[in-house]
């Protein structure tokens, strides 16, 4: 195994934007979903606190926004990807929702938390 960047064919030492991307027609709707979700997820797990050193990256409001893109992507997106995709975002966003309740100093009224206006409200 070699740590050497492949090279182009036309001998240019920066390899092209073909070469560094898999061809995105090439991608299936579902997976470009759950790596938008996955990355909606990771991004508002940091903002509410729930990564390494979490406090530093803390930003509620940030989050809030984040949970809510998340919830009415999973939510419009669920009948095409299926359940066996849906369910398990389903239960990250729900998982957050309650992250995000419990980290909240004043709590949302049930139904207006963050993507409640999608699922509908969350209850622990």
């Amino acid at each position: 195994m070699t740590d050497a960047t492949p090279q182009p064919p036309d001998g240019n030492t920066t390899p092209g934007f073909d070469a560094m991307t898999r061809d995105i027609a090439d991608v299936p709707a579902v997976e470009v979903i759950t790596t938008v979700a996955v990355h909606l997820m990771s991004s508002a797990a940091v903002n509410l606190g729930l990564a390494e050193e979490g406090e530093q990256h803390k930003d509620l409001d940030e989050a809030r926004k984040l949970i809510h893109s998340l919830a009415g992507l999973v939510t419009a997106s669920a009948t095409e990807i299926g359940s066996y995709h849906a369910g398990p975002l389903r239960d990250g966003l729900k998982s957050l929702q309650l992250a995000f309740r419990e980290a909240s100093v004043v709590p949302d009224e049930p139904g207006q938390g963050p993507g409640e206006k999608y699922t509908g409200p969350v209850y622990g």
